[in-house]
């Protein structure tokens, strides 16, 4: 600690050069190299933000700005890791120390001063100081830490998740393509209903997985060419309930969302949607908003076992069920943006 002390920087402001140089003299005798002198209090607060002292030395009569105001303009900034401050003053008596010590001070000394009473002081302080900063510089490395490892964990989260995704694909007659449309589609809903930055860059990264629990669905039922029968549309339903399984309990914001979207994509507005029944608000947000643009991009694309719609029949399909399959709301944004939804429909065309 104590190579630290003495290589700390001290500001003392005093408007007497002969106290000031005082205070240096004895300062470097003992070991501080680096003190810094001010006689003109107008300059305290300058002067702080560019040295960034380890403690302030501080007179109270002065010119311009007593010590109360310098005090008052430093604790101003509001700094976690304030310099501690050492009042020396020739005033005497408790009103004066008591104030000096309520407006942020840690030490009063009144002159003439024992020199090496002050010292002590200094030292004292300085070692609290330090110990201080070291404490935070601890906490702030831990937190960088932290924070690089959540990047790391999220990192990998997103990548299991569009790995996930290219696996539902190669499994289904659908392609890459129609993940990428559906997932922006997702966002620009999204950002446009006014949900937070954050939900909509989620919902981008974790809608890809809507149909991930086809990886559950026989062959047999998922690439049939025709029309499903009664019990093969029954198993096709529970890939919903399946892709919610796969996502297991995972609690990050990404697997969250990721989960309520395949659970819930196949909901309907008046309840009749599956698994559940679930109506109206009861169904997040995410998935309402995935009901809408994956209808609009199945619609509207080409497959083994249809021809695409035109955007506007898509459109006339999606605007006559809001209501009852979809949300009104979120058809009443898709509508009033589908300039930009059929922007994203052509920047990801099936090759």
């Amino acid at each position: 600690m104590k190579d630290l002390r003495n290589n700390s920087t001290i500001l003392a402001i005093d408007d007497n050069p002969t106290n000031l140089k005082l205070l240096h003299r004895l300062l470097s005798a003992k070991g501080y190299s680096h003190v810094h002198l001010l006689t003109d209090s107008r300059e305290a607060l300058s002067t702080y933000k560019m040295l960034r002292p380890d403690l302030i030395l501080l007179d109270i009569n002065m010119p311009y700005m007593d010590g109360f105001e310098v005090m008052d303009a430093l604790f101003s900034l509001q700094e976690p890791l304030m310099a501690p401050i050492i009042v020396i003053s020739a005033q005497q008596g408790s009103e004066t120390t008591l104030t000096a010590l309520e407006k942020g001070a840690r030490d009063y000394i009144t002159k003439p001063f024992e020199k090496n009473e002050l010292l002590l002081r200094v030292q004292n302080l300085l070692d609290a100081h330090l110990a201080h900063k070291l404490l935070n510089d601890q906490a702030q490395v831990l937190e960088n830490m932290v924070e690089l490892r959540t990047k790391e964990l999220n990192d990998t989260r997103l990548s299991v998740v569009q790995r996930l995704g290219m696996a539902a694909e190669y499994k289904d007659e659908e392609t890459g393509y129609h993940i990428l449309r559906m997932s922006h589609l997702c966002q620009l809903l999204a950002q446009k209903m006014g949900l937070p930055p954050k939900d909509c860059e989620l919902i981008l990264h974790a809608s890809p997985m809507h149909d991930i629990g086809k990886i559950g669905i026989p062959d047999s039922i998922l690439l049939k060419p025709g029309a499903l029968d009664a019990h093969e549309w029954e198993v096709m339903k529970t890939h919903a309930q399946i892709g919610g399984q796969l996502l297991g309990d995972d609690d990050s914001d990404l697997m969250i969302m990721a989960r309520n979207i395949a659970l819930t994509h196949h909901e309907k507005w008046d309840g009749s949607g599956y698994p559940n029944g679930l109506q109206q608000e009861s169904i997040p947000v995410e998935g309402r908003i995935a009901a809408v643009a994956d209808v609009f991009d199945a619609l509207t694309s080409q497959r083994p076992y249809k021809q695409a719609w035109s955007i506007q029949e898509a459109i006339q399909y999606i605007t006559s069920h809001s209501g009852t399959h979809f949300d009104p709301q979120v058809v009443d944004v898709f509508i009033a943006h589908i300039d930009d939804a059929i922007l994203i429909k052509n920047q990801f065309q099936d090759e």
